[in-house]
């Protein structure tokens, strides 16, 4: 008997390993870092009914990761919908109301609801009628505060959203980093941030309670794909309405000014390749640039859009793309690393799952 049960505990070890295996999990490169997940604009996901569960797998993911990853946040650039506010069914570039992407994405982020923060800035097709006629939103009716357990544990401030709502388009989040001295603080925002909530940003994070924080501000629109030149002049309603904010704009009156904002992430512009050559869309869906504020830091900016990967703008949504951003416990360093679960569930494609170019593999040291 007990020959039989040393047995089946082997069998049982060997299908774990299995299992483990065809999943491809992912490691952190050294088990005392934490790390935060990245999505980038996942309208293209939502906007047909058979690309929304490649982003619910990757949801799952995360959920299933939490642990062995030591994730702390899922942040998400913007654009959680194709068209905020519309019936009208557009057959060339979408079969699912705006009801019905909301609603998608509600699902995709209730597998992660309980176990970690879902931090998403608001994107210029969350609002007005398609994108950015208006700013009505139906963002703070599916992404609420009373969701998710967890904002209760690392929420600090809010501001009101164009609105007038309770929202957490703008609202900021702390976190502590093993190895980290000085704590994470998060800033989310909506599109085009307006003067008030771009005030607000500012006089948080050097407020006495945050001022040795290190912050993440998490805006849309911010750099362009590739160039990593800065958003300007966008012909969207809300961005040409007066004191709301470009990425220009971002850079002149706060990211520059503010002496502890160290990481911008932003998604929005991207574009697939003449060639449809995949190497190509993955080098024009990224960004990054380094300068330096006006204190003498180094302000690390990194733009990461999916939409058009897996066929282009009417592809499958973004081929489950993500970055895992691990924070190492010296207390400076994120490790950037592209992956993909949808490839790396199956051995047949796990080899595919990696993406390790320059721009999509890269370590960002905080001075």
């Amino acid at each position: 008997m007990k020959r039989i049960a040393v047995l089946f505990m082997a069998a049982l070890a060997a299908l774990a390993a299995q299992a483990q295996d065809r999943a491809d999990r992912q490691d952190l490169q050294d088990p005392a870092s934490s790390t935060f997940i990245l999505f980038g604009d996942p309208q293209g996901y939502v906007k047909y009914d058979i690309n929304q569960p490649i982003f619910e797998l990757t949801t799952l993911w995360v959920a299933d990761n939490v642990e062995h990853l030591n994730i702390k946040a899922v942040l998400c650039t913007g654009d959680l919908v194709e068209q905020n506010e519309n019936n009208a069914l557009d057959r060339r570039m979408l079969n699912q109301s705006s009801t019905q992407m909301w609603e998608s994405i509600s699902r995709s982020v209730a597998r992660i609801d309980g176990k970690v923060p879902f931090i998403a800035c608001g994107g210029n097709h969350d609002y007005g009628f398609k994108h950015s006629e208006s700013y009505i939103t139906n963002y703070p009716k599916y992404i609420t505060f009373e969701r998710n357990p967890t904002y209760a544990g690392c929420m600090v401030a809010e501001y009101p959203n164009r609105e007038g709502h309770a929202s957490l388009e703008n609202a900021a989040f702390e976190f502590e980093m093993p190895g980290w001295e000085h704590r994470i603080l998060v800033i989310s925002s909506e599109f085009a941030p307006s003067a008030g909530a771009v005030k607000w940003a500012r006089d948080l994070v050097t407020s006495d309670r945050f001022k040795d924080d290190y912050v993440v501000y998490l805006t849309h629109s911010y750099l362009h794909a590739k160039s990593a030149k800065y958003t300007d002049n966008e012909g969207y309603w809300v961005t040409q309405q007066e004191g709301n904010h470009s990425g220009k704009m971002l850079w002149e009156n706060l990211i520059s000014q503010v002496p502890n904002i160290r990481l911008v992430i932003c998604g929005h512009t991207g574009r697939p390749s003449p060639d449809k050559d995949p190497e190509k869309d993955n080098e024009l869906s990224v960004a990054y640039r380094v300068d330096t504020n006006t204190a003498g830091k180094k302000v690390h900016q990194m733009e990461f859009n999916v939409q058009t990967l897996g066929g282009g703008w009417e592809g499958n949504g973004g081929d489950g793309w993500l970055r895992i951003l691990e924070f190492m416990p010296d207390g400076k360093t994120i490790k950037v690393r592209t992956y993909s679960p949808l490839f790396g569930i199956s051995p047949s494609t796990k080899h595919l799952a990696h993406r390790n170019a320059p721009y999509d593999r890269f370590d960002m040291v905080i001075d």
